[in-house]
Parts: structure tokens; C-alpha cells; sequence
């Protein structure tokens, strides 16, 4: 029997292009550890990215391969997953309690965008993340309905604020503090500040990812938290009509100035497929989503049909990804969320809290 070597495990696992990262797992540095015991071979694999329902599919599909080579008689892997911050912009200190914040935007309002960010933050909980979401649309807040959550926070320190929790998902919303009818007549600044008293005095508890369900638009306040708000990454929402896609661009561009790295589009309302006779039609265009993409460099993480269903699910409390699970919308959101997950972990560490405080003082 032939004896097995590290170079052509490895070599096995280089020809195998990871869907999620879009590169072999070895070129980035996921393959921590490859031991062989006679035709047995054990490889360890950390992921940068949540993938707890995901791991199990990778590691058969990493196992096949090996065991394919001449002298394997048994193949054994193992996916964990390791999350780590990711910098920010220039000057913006990170957040207590949370390692990555994810901006969700879109350049216009009416294009999903809160749906999107509430199903992809329980996406990341479901593939094993600590995540929350902030509501950062003071005017119109969503999120408390989304998540099915009533009551008001509990402050410990008449100070500070608990995150309320829904199906494992910390959160944060004007909503949760004021009534439901009563409308929020303030200026830009004191949105602002509002805004930045709801991140910064909410208690979060470690928690991976931070997804900011930004306001729609671009002007003055969403440029100011852009600024202001230490972004690891942002997601841009659009539907494939024109006008929509005019707008993404509005807001592509602004991230851009305030350099936080765009990890890609979602194209939401994609397609319509009748409930009746199963019927496809492209009722806002075709492959806008893909042209704003490609005409960027950058990536389109997935696109969603028009579904009444997420809709329905959405406004009785119960978004898609825990509602119906095993839905293909479902499958979608927990596709777009690992790939978002990737595309960050692929960008510069940051390594702030590893240098040492230096203290000055007389003797």
C-alpha cells in the first residue's frame, strides 16, 4: 500500500474551491492541521465564518476527496469555526461587546431591506454566531414587530440598557422605547445622537456580528452614522428595477468615501412565481443585481424571489429563516449570510485590543 503524504492531502484539498469563499481552503489558510496514522487521515478546518448547519456538508465533501486518494482507508474531518474582529474605518473606535458590525442599506426605501437584515441576522445565529441587530431608523422603526418582541428594555444602572432578545437574536430599537403611534418629529442631529446612545449604551454581550439596519437614503444622518459607526462591512439591498439600482449606486458610493468595504448586493423581489399556476415572471426587470455587481467588482451574495410568504411571516413576527426553515427562501438567507461571514473574514484582522495600554506617571 502507498504511504500517504502531507502534500498530497493537501494537493486534494487544493483542487476542492470552496462555494462560500470562492477559493480553495488551504490558500486561505482555513486548513489548520493534517495528521496521518498509517491510511488514516485527520484534517482540521477553521472557518472564519459561521457555518454550524454548513460544517457538516463541507466536511463529507472534504472527506470524498481524500478518501479518494491511493492508500486512504479512513478520512476524518473536522470544521470548527473562529470569528475574530475586522478593521474599520480610520479613527472610529470599535464597540464594546461586538466584534464585526454589518450595515445593511439601501439607497431608497420599499425595497426590503429591513426583512433582508432581519432573516440574515437569524441566519448567522443559526449557522452558531452571537448576533444582534440594531434598528437604525428612528422615523420608521421595524424590528420590534419583525422579531415578535413586546415590552420595554430593562436599564441595570439607569444608564445603560439590556438588548431585548428574539429567537436568540439581541436587539436594539427606538422602537422598544417609545409608543408605536407616536411619531418621532426630530431634526437630523437628534436622530444622530439618539442613534448613537442606542449603540453605545445598549449592553451587548459578545457578540460576533452587530447587523445595523440602516435607514434608507443617503443623505446627512446615514453619512454621519457611516462615519461615525465603526462599519466592518456593508450589504446593499436593491430590486432589479432601474430607479432601485440608481439608488444602490447613491449608496455603494457613500460607504465608498467613508472607506468601509462593501461585501456585496442583494437583489431582493428577483422574480414572481404565481401561487397558482407556478408561473415566472420578472415583474421589476431582470439581472440588475448582477450588472450593479459586475459593473462594481463586487459580489452578488444572492437574490430573493417575490414571496408573499416572507412578507406575511415578516409582519406576524416570525421571519422566513425561523419560520419555515427548510424553505428554499430560507436556504437563501442562511447562503447570503455565510457569504457575508466569508467576505469578511477575508479582509485585515484588527488587532487594537492586543496592544498594551502604556501608562505615564510620576514617582
Amino acid at each position: 500500500m502507498a504511504e500517504i503524504t502531507q502534500s498530497q492531502v493537501e494537493s486534494a484539498l487544493r483542487d476542492y474551491i470552496e462555494p462560500t469563499l470562492e477559493t480553495d481552503l488551504v490558500s486561505a489558510d482555513c486548513v489548520k492541521d493534517i495528521r496521518i496514522d498509517g491510511a488514516q487521515v485527520n484534517v482540521q478546518v477553521e472557518l472564519g465564518f459561521p457555518a454550524e448547519i454548513y460544517g457538516q456538508e463541507l466536511a463529507d465533501a472534504l472527506g470524498q476527496r481524500i478518501q479518494a486518494l491511493e492508500g486512504v482507508a479512513e478520512a476524518h474531518v473536522k470544521v470548527s469555526s473562529r470569528i475574530v474582529p475586522h478593521t474599520v474605518q480610520r479613527g472610529v473606535p470599535l464597540l464594546k461587546g461586538v466584534k464585526n458590525i454589518i450595515a445593511v442599506a439601501s439607497g431608497k426605501g420599499g425595497v426590503g431591506k429591513s426583512t433582508t437584515a432581519v432573516n440574515l441576522a437569524l441566519a448567522l445565529t443559526a449557522e452558531g454566531a452571537t448576533t444582534g441587530i440594531l434598528d437604525a431608523d428612528i422615523y420608521g422603526p421595524s424590528q420590534p414587530r419583525m422579531l415578535g418582541i413586546e415590552g420595554q428594555p430593562r436599564s441595570p444602572d439607569g444608564t445603560h440598557i439590556e438588548p431585548m432578545v428574539g429567537y436568540g437574536v439581541q436587539s436594539m430599537s427606538i422602537g422598544y422605547l417609545v409608543d408605536q403611534e407616536t411619531p418621532m418629529v426630530w431634526r437630523g442631529p437628534m436622530v444622530t445622537q439618539a442613534l448613537q446612545q442606542l449603540l453605545n449604551d445598549t449592553l451587548w454581550k459578545d457578540l460576533d456580528y452587530l447587523v445595523v439596519d440602516m435607514p434608507p437614503g443617503t443623505g446627512d444622518i446615514q453619512l454621519t452614522l457611516a462615519q461615525k459607526v465603526p462599519v466592518s462591512g456593508a450589504v446593499i439591498v436593491t430590486t432589479p428595477q432601474d430607479i432601485a439600482l440608481q439608488d444602490a449606486r447613491k449608496g455603494l458610493k457613500m460607504f465608498e468615501k467613508v472607506n468601509v468595504s462593501i461585501l456585496g448586493i442583494v437583489e431582493n423581489m428577483g422574480i414572481h412565481i404565481c401561487s397558482n399556476c407556478g408561473h415566472e415572471e420578472h415583474i421589476f426587470g431582470e439581472g440588475g443585481g448582477t450588472r450593479i455587481a459586475e459593473q462594481y467588482g463586487i459580489s452578488l451574495l444572492g437574490s430573493l424571489p417575490l414571496d408573499r410568504r416572507i412578507q406575511h411571516q415578516t409582519d406576524s413576527g416570525r421571519p422566513t429563516v425561523v419560520a419555515e426553515p427548510e424553505s428554499q427562501s430560507a436556504a437563501i438567507y442562511r447562503t447570503m449570510a455565510r457569504r457575508i461571514g466569508a467576505r469578511l473574514s477575508r479582509q485585515a484582522k484588527d488587532y487594537s485590543n492586543k496592544f498594551p495600554n502604556i501608562v505615564v506617571e510620576d514617582t
